[in-house]
Protein backbone atom coordinates (compact mmCIF):
# COMPACT_ATOMS: atom_id res chain seq x y z
CA UNK A 1 0.00 0.00 0.00
CA UNK A 2 1.12 3.61 -1.14
CA UNK A 3 2.02 5.71 2.23
CA UNK A 4 0.59 9.39 2.45
CA UNK A 5 3.42 10.93 0.88
CA UNK A 6 3.72 8.54 -1.80
CA UNK A 7 0.10 9.21 -3.23
CA UNK A 8 0.84 13.37 -2.42
CA UNK A 9 4.00 12.98 -4.54
CA UNK A 10 2.03 11.14 -7.23
CA UNK A 11 -0.27 14.30 -7.11
CA UNK A 12 2.68 16.78 -7.19
CA UNK A 13 4.03 14.69 -10.28
CA UNK A 14 0.75 15.19 -12.00
CA UNK A 15 0.31 18.93 -11.27
CA UNK A 16 2.22 20.09 -14.04
CA UNK A 17 0.76 17.99 -16.77
CA UNK A 18 -2.41 18.83 -15.79
CA UNK A 19 -1.82 22.51 -16.32
CA UNK A 20 -0.38 21.67 -19.50
CA UNK A 21 -2.73 20.01 -21.14
CA UNK A 22 -5.71 22.03 -19.51
CA UNK A 23 -8.10 22.87 -21.90
CA UNK A 24 -6.41 20.79 -24.49
CA UNK A 25 -8.33 18.08 -26.76
CA UNK A 26 -6.88 14.52 -26.69
CA UNK A 27 -8.29 12.02 -28.94
CA UNK A 28 -8.55 8.42 -27.62
CA UNK A 29 -8.79 5.27 -30.40
CA UNK A 30 -10.02 2.69 -27.96
CA UNK A 31 -10.02 -0.87 -29.07
CA UNK A 32 -8.07 -4.38 -28.89
CA UNK A 33 -7.84 -6.37 -25.34
CA UNK A 34 -9.16 -3.28 -23.38
CA UNK A 35 -12.76 -3.37 -24.62
CA UNK A 36 -13.22 -7.17 -23.58
CA UNK A 37 -11.61 -7.34 -20.30
CA UNK A 38 -14.14 -5.82 -17.08
CA UNK A 39 -11.28 -4.66 -15.33
CA UNK A 40 -9.14 -2.95 -18.37
CA UNK A 41 -12.34 -1.31 -19.69
CA UNK A 42 -13.26 0.02 -16.52
CA UNK A 43 -10.11 1.59 -15.86
CA UNK A 44 -9.75 3.24 -19.49
CA UNK A 45 -13.20 5.00 -19.08
CA UNK A 46 -11.91 6.02 -15.88
CA UNK A 47 -9.23 7.41 -17.23
CA UNK A 48 -10.85 9.18 -19.37
CA UNK A 49 -13.26 10.82 -17.30
CA UNK A 50 -10.45 11.74 -14.78
CA UNK A 51 -9.43 14.00 -17.78
CA UNK A 52 -12.20 15.33 -18.08
CA UNK A 53 -12.83 16.56 -14.41
CA UNK A 54 -9.34 18.24 -15.02
CA UNK A 55 -10.18 20.60 -17.32
CA UNK A 56 -8.82 18.24 -20.63
CA UNK A 57 -11.52 17.40 -23.19
CA UNK A 58 -10.97 13.55 -24.35
CA UNK A 59 -12.68 12.24 -27.55
CA UNK A 60 -13.38 8.85 -27.68
CA UNK A 61 -12.93 6.90 -31.59
CA UNK A 62 -14.06 2.99 -30.97
CA UNK A 63 -13.02 -0.04 -32.47
CA UNK A 64 -15.09 -2.98 -32.33
CA UNK A 65 -13.01 -5.95 -34.82
CA UNK A 66 -13.84 -9.31 -32.35
CA UNK A 67 -17.39 -8.28 -31.37
CA UNK A 68 -18.11 -8.00 -35.17
CA UNK A 69 -16.60 -11.31 -36.17
CA UNK A 70 -18.55 -13.03 -33.11
CA UNK A 71 -21.81 -11.36 -34.45
CA UNK A 72 -21.26 -12.94 -38.01
CA UNK A 73 -20.55 -16.29 -36.41
CA UNK A 74 -23.41 -16.51 -34.87
CA UNK A 75 -25.56 -15.67 -37.92
CA UNK A 76 -23.33 -17.72 -40.26
CA UNK A 77 -21.50 -15.23 -42.11
CA UNK A 78 -17.67 -15.84 -43.01
CA UNK A 79 -15.43 -12.71 -42.52
CA UNK A 80 -12.97 -12.15 -45.20
CA UNK A 81 -10.54 -9.63 -44.86
CA UNK A 82 -7.94 -8.29 -47.60
CA UNK A 83 -5.01 -6.38 -46.78
CA UNK A 84 -6.44 -6.34 -42.69
CA UNK A 85 -9.79 -4.25 -44.33
CA UNK A 86 -13.03 -6.61 -43.56
CA UNK A 87 -14.36 -7.15 -46.93
CA UNK A 88 -18.17 -5.83 -45.90
CA UNK A 89 -20.96 -5.86 -48.67
CA UNK A 90 -24.01 -4.88 -47.78
CA UNK A 91 -25.64 -7.41 -45.59
CA UNK A 92 -21.86 -7.31 -43.20
CA UNK A 93 -22.35 -3.66 -43.35
CA UNK A 94 -25.97 -4.14 -41.59
CA UNK A 95 -24.16 -6.42 -38.91
CA UNK A 96 -20.85 -3.82 -38.56
CA UNK A 97 -23.27 -0.54 -38.14
CA UNK A 98 -25.77 -2.53 -35.75
CA UNK A 99 -22.79 -3.52 -33.53
CA UNK A 100 -20.29 -0.53 -33.99
CA UNK A 101 -23.05 2.16 -33.53
CA UNK A 102 -25.62 0.16 -31.57
CA UNK A 103 -24.31 -2.06 -28.98
CA UNK A 104 -20.84 -1.03 -28.16
CA UNK A 105 -21.18 2.47 -28.46
CA UNK A 106 -23.86 2.99 -26.42
CA UNK A 107 -22.13 0.22 -23.72
CA UNK A 108 -19.00 2.62 -23.47
CA UNK A 109 -21.16 5.66 -23.35
CA UNK A 110 -23.23 3.99 -20.53
CA UNK A 111 -20.09 2.64 -18.50
CA UNK A 112 -18.88 6.26 -18.33
CA UNK A 113 -22.20 7.46 -17.28
CA UNK A 114 -22.18 5.21 -14.35
CA UNK A 115 -18.45 5.98 -13.63
CA UNK A 116 -19.39 9.73 -12.93
CA UNK A 117 -18.86 11.17 -16.21
CA UNK A 118 -21.46 12.43 -19.15
CA UNK A 119 -20.63 10.58 -22.75
CA UNK A 120 -23.01 11.29 -25.72
CA UNK A 121 -22.32 8.32 -28.18
CA UNK A 122 -22.28 8.92 -32.11
CA UNK A 123 -21.95 7.81 -35.35
CA UNK A 124 -19.85 9.22 -38.33
CA UNK A 125 -23.11 9.75 -39.47
CA UNK A 126 -24.66 11.88 -37.02
CA UNK A 127 -24.22 15.65 -38.42
CA UNK A 128 -21.79 14.12 -41.36
CA UNK A 129 -18.74 14.02 -39.47
CA UNK A 130 -17.27 11.25 -41.02
CA UNK A 131 -17.87 11.76 -44.99
CA UNK A 132 -16.21 8.88 -47.13
CA UNK A 133 -16.05 7.55 -50.38
CA UNK A 134 -15.05 3.91 -51.13
CA UNK A 135 -12.33 2.54 -50.66
CA UNK A 136 -10.41 -0.36 -52.31
CA UNK A 137 -8.15 -3.50 -51.05
CA UNK A 138 -5.15 -3.98 -51.92
CA UNK A 139 -3.96 -7.22 -52.80
CA UNK A 140 -0.19 -7.89 -52.97
CA UNK A 141 1.39 -10.45 -55.92
CA UNK A 142 3.98 -12.72 -55.79
CA UNK A 143 6.00 -10.33 -58.56
CA UNK A 144 5.66 -7.18 -56.43
CA UNK A 145 2.55 -5.68 -58.22
CA UNK A 146 -0.40 -4.31 -56.34
CA UNK A 147 -4.06 -5.27 -57.32
CA UNK A 148 -6.77 -2.97 -56.66
CA UNK A 149 -9.55 -4.94 -55.74
CA UNK A 150 -13.84 -4.31 -54.62
CA UNK A 151 -14.46 -5.20 -50.51
CA UNK A 152 -17.66 -3.72 -50.48
CA UNK A 153 -18.78 -0.89 -48.07
CA UNK A 154 -15.31 0.07 -46.71
CA UNK A 155 -14.61 3.80 -46.23
CA UNK A 156 -11.75 6.23 -46.89
CA UNK A 157 -12.84 9.74 -44.81
CA UNK A 158 -12.62 12.55 -46.96
CA UNK A 159 -14.11 15.37 -44.80
CA UNK A 160 -14.44 15.72 -40.94
CA UNK A 161 -17.13 18.27 -40.00
CA UNK A 162 -16.25 18.00 -36.23
CA UNK A 163 -19.30 20.81 -35.18
CA UNK A 164 -20.85 18.41 -33.39
CA UNK A 165 -17.91 17.28 -31.00
CA UNK A 166 -17.21 20.71 -30.47
CA UNK A 167 -20.42 21.21 -29.22
CA UNK A 168 -20.55 18.71 -27.14
CA UNK A 169 -17.18 19.01 -25.49
CA UNK A 170 -17.99 22.62 -24.75
CA UNK A 171 -21.03 21.57 -22.86
CA UNK A 172 -19.26 19.29 -21.15
CA UNK A 173 -19.64 16.16 -22.52
CA UNK A 174 -17.26 13.15 -23.54
CA UNK A 175 -18.21 12.42 -26.87
CA UNK A 176 -17.82 8.90 -28.39
CA UNK A 177 -17.65 8.20 -31.75
CA UNK A 178 -18.21 4.81 -33.72
CA UNK A 179 -15.76 4.78 -37.00
CA UNK A 180 -19.16 4.58 -39.39
CA UNK A 181 -19.22 7.13 -42.18
CA UNK A 182 -21.97 8.30 -44.46
CA UNK A 183 -21.17 8.76 -47.87
CA UNK A 184 -22.27 10.88 -51.10
CA UNK A 185 -25.65 9.08 -51.68
CA UNK A 186 -26.32 8.72 -47.63
CA UNK A 187 -25.13 5.38 -47.73
CA UNK A 188 -22.79 3.40 -44.74
CA UNK A 189 -19.08 2.86 -44.73
CA UNK A 190 -16.86 0.72 -42.50
CA UNK A 191 -13.77 3.01 -41.40
CA UNK A 192 -10.51 1.79 -39.73
CA UNK A 193 -10.56 3.13 -36.33
CA UNK A 194 -7.25 3.71 -36.10
CA UNK A 195 -8.04 5.84 -39.82
CA UNK A 196 -10.82 7.27 -38.27
CA UNK A 197 -9.38 8.81 -35.04
CA UNK A 198 -6.54 10.41 -37.00
CA UNK A 199 -8.68 12.09 -39.38
CA UNK A 200 -10.66 13.30 -36.06
CA UNK A 201 -7.32 14.52 -34.53
CA UNK A 202 -6.71 16.51 -37.13
CA UNK A 203 -10.07 18.71 -37.68
CA UNK A 204 -10.36 18.88 -33.91
CA UNK A 205 -7.11 20.46 -33.76
CA UNK A 206 -6.25 17.86 -31.08
CA UNK A 207 -2.73 18.17 -28.84
CA UNK A 208 -2.34 14.50 -29.08
CA UNK A 209 -3.49 11.53 -30.46
CA UNK A 210 -3.48 8.28 -28.23
CA UNK A 211 -3.96 4.91 -29.81
CA UNK A 212 -4.21 1.70 -27.62
CA UNK A 213 -3.35 -1.54 -28.57
CA UNK A 214 -2.33 -5.07 -27.57
CA UNK A 215 1.31 -4.77 -27.74
CA UNK A 216 4.23 -2.89 -25.46
CA UNK A 217 5.13 -0.38 -28.69
CA UNK A 218 7.01 -0.45 -30.94
CA UNK A 219 10.25 -2.75 -30.23
CA UNK A 220 13.63 -2.75 -31.80
CA UNK A 221 13.50 -6.51 -31.35
CA UNK A 222 10.43 -8.50 -30.90
CA UNK A 223 11.31 -11.05 -29.05
CA UNK A 224 12.68 -8.43 -26.78
CA UNK A 225 10.41 -6.98 -24.39
CA UNK A 226 12.90 -4.93 -22.63
CA UNK A 227 14.06 -3.27 -26.44
CA UNK A 228 10.71 -0.87 -26.21
CA UNK A 229 11.63 2.05 -28.69
CA UNK A 230 10.58 5.39 -26.66
CA UNK A 231 10.31 8.33 -29.04
CA UNK A 232 10.61 7.45 -33.04
CA UNK A 233 10.23 10.74 -35.11
CA UNK A 234 7.59 11.09 -38.07
CA UNK A 235 10.69 11.69 -40.73
CA UNK A 236 12.46 8.42 -39.14
CA UNK A 237 8.79 5.87 -39.76
CA UNK A 238 9.91 4.56 -43.74
CA UNK A 239 12.99 3.63 -42.62
CA UNK A 240 11.55 1.54 -40.05
CA UNK A 241 9.08 -0.21 -41.87
CA UNK A 242 11.67 -0.91 -44.32
CA UNK A 243 14.24 -2.93 -41.62
CA UNK A 244 11.15 -4.65 -40.14
CA UNK A 245 11.11 -2.93 -37.00
CA UNK A 246 7.72 -1.82 -37.54
CA UNK A 247 5.20 -4.37 -40.06
CA UNK A 248 1.87 -5.92 -39.68
CA UNK A 249 -0.71 -4.08 -38.05
CA UNK A 250 1.56 -1.68 -36.61
CA UNK A 251 2.26 -0.14 -39.82
CA UNK A 252 -1.52 1.44 -40.22
CA UNK A 253 -1.05 2.37 -36.84
CA UNK A 254 1.97 4.31 -37.15
CA UNK A 255 1.11 5.93 -40.80
CA UNK A 256 -1.98 7.13 -38.79
CA UNK A 257 0.25 9.25 -36.49
CA UNK A 258 2.62 10.68 -38.89
CA UNK A 259 -0.59 11.49 -41.29
CA UNK A 260 -1.91 13.23 -37.55
CA UNK A 261 1.40 14.90 -37.05
CA UNK A 262 1.57 16.59 -40.50
CA UNK A 263 -1.85 17.39 -39.79
CA UNK A 264 -0.95 19.52 -37.30
CA UNK A 265 -1.20 17.10 -33.88
CA UNK A 266 0.97 17.96 -31.86
CA UNK A 267 1.80 14.44 -30.44
CA UNK A 268 0.88 10.74 -30.86
CA UNK A 269 1.32 7.84 -28.93
CA UNK A 270 0.95 4.04 -29.06
CA UNK A 271 0.35 2.58 -25.96
CA UNK A 272 -0.51 -0.88 -24.16
CA UNK A 273 -3.98 -1.01 -23.72
CA UNK A 274 -3.79 -3.87 -21.61
CA UNK A 275 -1.44 -2.00 -18.97
CA UNK A 276 -3.93 -0.60 -16.50
CA UNK A 277 -4.59 3.33 -16.28
CA UNK A 278 -1.84 3.35 -19.18
CA UNK A 279 -3.71 6.88 -20.60
CA UNK A 280 -2.95 8.58 -16.78
CA UNK A 281 0.54 6.96 -16.69
CA UNK A 282 1.43 8.55 -20.43
CA UNK A 283 -0.62 11.78 -19.98
CA UNK A 284 0.29 12.60 -16.32
CA UNK A 285 3.77 10.81 -14.99
CA UNK A 286 7.45 12.11 -16.17
CA UNK A 287 7.76 8.76 -17.49
CA UNK A 288 5.41 7.78 -19.35
CA UNK A 289 4.99 4.16 -21.32
CA UNK A 290 4.80 3.13 -24.78
CA UNK A 291 6.06 4.78 -27.92
CA UNK A 292 5.65 8.54 -28.57
CA UNK A 293 5.88 9.41 -32.34
CA UNK A 294 6.62 12.99 -32.81
CA UNK A 295 7.51 15.29 -35.88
Amino acid sequence: MLSAQEKAAILVEALPYIRKFYGKTVVIKYGGHAMVDCGLKKAVLTDVVLMKYVGIHPVIVHGGGPEITAMLQKLGIESRFVGGLRVTDEETMEIVEMVLAGKLNKEIVSLINRIGGKAVGLSGKDACLLQAVKKPGKVYQPDGTVEMVDIGCVGQVKKVNPAIVHTLINEGYIPVVAPVAVGPEGESYNVNADTAAGELAVALGADKLIILTDVEGILEDRENKNSLISVIRADDVPDLIARGIIDGGMIPKVECCTRALYGGVNTTHILDGRVPHSILLEVFTDKGIGTMVVR
